[in-house]
C-alpha cells in the first residue's frame, strides 16, 4: 500500500460510536444483579436506582420504562449464554467431548447465575399477558432454541447418526428439563445440579441417537 493510499485512508471520516446505546448497554449489565433479585413483579425504575448505584433520571434518561431496561438487561445476558455454549461446541472433536463440555457449562450456569435465569423465566411467564414483552421474548426464545439444534446436530454428526426430532421438540426437552432443576436448586435440593445432568444426558443420548453415554443419578 502506498504512502499517499495511507494518508487518504487515514482522511476518511471514521463510523461514529453510538455513546447512547453503549451507555444503555452499561446500565442494563449492572442492574442485572438488582433485576434479578427484585423480579418483575417488585422492579420499578424508582425500585431500581433504590437498589443501585444510579439515580432515578440516569435510568430514566436511558429507559423508557422498567419494560425497555430489563428486556435490555436480559437480551444482553442471554446473548452470553449463546456464545458460552456456542464456544464449547466450536471447541469438542468428539460426541463425547462435546457432551461433557455441554453438562459442564450447565451446571456451572446453573450453580453460579441461577438468579439470573429465574429472571429470564420470569420475563418469559409475563410475556403471556404483557404484550411489550412478546417480540423480544420470542426473539430471545429462539436464539435460544437455535443454539441447543447447533450442540444437538452437532453432536448427531460427531456420533455419525441423523437426527430424527425437530429443534422446537429438542429445545422444549432440554429447556424443560433446566428450568425443573434450577427450581429445585433454588429452593436448596442438593442433587439438582447432578441429576440435572444425568437428565440432561440421558435426553440428549435419545436424542441424537445414542451418540453419547448415559450416566448414573444419585
Amino acid at each position: 500500500m502506498s504512502s499517499r493510499t495511507v494518508t487518504k485512508l487515514a482522511r476518511l471520516p471514521r463510523q461514529p460510536v453510538d455513546k447512547f446505546a453503549e451507555r444503555r448497554a452499561e446500565l442494563a449489565e449492572a442492574t442485572l444483579q438488582t433485576l434479578s433479585e427484585l423480579g418483575y413483579a417488585r422492579t420499578s425504575l424508582r425500585e431500581i436506582a433504590q437498589n443501585s448505584a444510579f439515580t432515578h433520571g440516569v435510568l430514566h434518561y436511558y429507559f423508557t420504562d422498567k419494560f425497555d431496561l430489563i428486556l435490555c438487561s436480559v437480551r444482553q445476558y442471554k446473548a452470553h449464554c449463546v456464545t458460552r455454549y456456542d464456544e464449547v461446541t466450536a471447541r469438542a472433536t468428539s460426541a463425547d467431548e462435546l457432551l461433557e463440555g455441554f453438562l459442564s457449562a450447565l451446571a456451572i450456569t446453573l450453580r453460579e447465575e441461577g438468579h439470573l435465569h429465574r429472571l429470564w423465566y420470569d420475563i418469559r411467564a409475563q410475556a403471556m399477558f404483557e404484550v411489550a414483552f412478546r417480540t423480544d421474548v420470542a426473539e430471545i426464545d429462539k436464539s435460544l432454541e437455535d443454539m441447543i439444534w447447533r450442540i444437538v446436530s452437532r453432536l448427531a454428526e460427531l456420533g455419525g447418526v441423523t437426527l430424527g426430532v425437530t429443534p422446537s421438540a429438542a429445545y422444549a426437552a432440554i429447556d424443560g428439563l433446566f428450568q425443573n432443576y434450577l427450581l429445585k436448586h433454588l429452593c436448596g435440593d442438593p442433587g439438582a445440579i447432578h441429576n440435572m445432568q444425568a437428565d440432561v444426558r440421558l435426553v440428549m443420548t435419545r436424542i441424537a441417537g445414542g451418540a453419547a453415554r448415559s450416566g448414573p443419578r444419585t
